[in-house]
């Protein structure tokens, strides 16, 4: 009987973290669905896909795989590049996924960069479970996808306007997290560093293909300082 207000508990403090990402993957989800529905697609397939893949930018990209001859290669290889990010979201989320239980497979599974956001950077109270928090904002995130998905699916046949640019909702929504939390924070440097060690990486290999080598860039500079780093705020503190 403990167990089920511990439950509630965790996704009372849970749910207001996702609430400006409910917006965001709405109205992205509903594009997503309307945009499957314009190549043909019945509304089960980005039903299923949201729920199944939950990996938007992939999920669109898949699409138009579908369209094409079968090539797993091509289409494995492709998938690493879109989403090598997570490589670099799962080993900072290492220790924070620490003696959360089986709830892990999930958070895994679901770890995409909204819920990352909130789940590294949110502070958990003291009477709330953390794993419990970190699978409901998991969670909910992942419902907000499916639920645009499927609206965009089943009534994107009856709805037609131009869908170009509203991709950059997600681009936007990233963008406030980030100066939410860089206001209420106190630490700086790690968010400057990936800030411009970014910016400079943009300016060297280009918009296209800056991703990889900026977060190879950062992930070895915080690893090389993160001593210093730590020693710092604690002096601080």
């Amino acid at each position: 009987m403990k167990r089920y207000p511990r439950i509630q508990l965790a996704f009372k403090a849970a749910f207001p973290y996702t609430v400006p990402i409910f917006a965001g993957f709405l109205f992205l989800g509903i594009a997503y669905g309307i945009f499957m529905n314009s190549l043909g697609f019945h509304a089960i397939y980005p039903i299923l896909m949201s729920f199944l893949i939950f990996a938007g930018s992939m999920e669109f990209v898949a699409a138009n795989l579908l369209l094409l001859a079968f090539n797993p290669i091509n289409a494995l290889f492709l998938t690493l590049m879109v989403n090598a990010r997570h490589l670099f979201y799962g080993i900072s989320m290492l220790d924070k996924f620490k003696g959360v239980g089986n709830k892990r497979w999930y958070l895994i599974f679901g770890l995409c960069d909204e819920s990352f956001s909130i789940n590294y950077s949110a502070k958990v109270p003291k009477d709330v479970d953390k794993g419990w928090f970190f699978f409901f904002v998991t969670l909910l995130n992942h419902s907000y996808w499916v639920i645009g998905s499927t609206i965009g699916g089943i009534f994107g046949s009856l709805v037609v306007f131009n869908t170009e640019g509203l991709e950059f909702v997600m681009t936007a929504l990233f963008v406030v997290i980030f100066i939410e939390q860089l206001m209420t924070g106190k630490k700086y440097a790690s968010a400057l560093t990936g800030l411009g060690l970014s910016t400079a990486c943009l300016v060297v290999f280009g918009g296209t293909n800056f991703t990889i080598p900026a977060m190879l860039a950062i992930l070895g500079v915080l690893t090389l300082f993160r001593r210093p780093m730590e020693k710092k705020v604690e002096v601080t503190a």
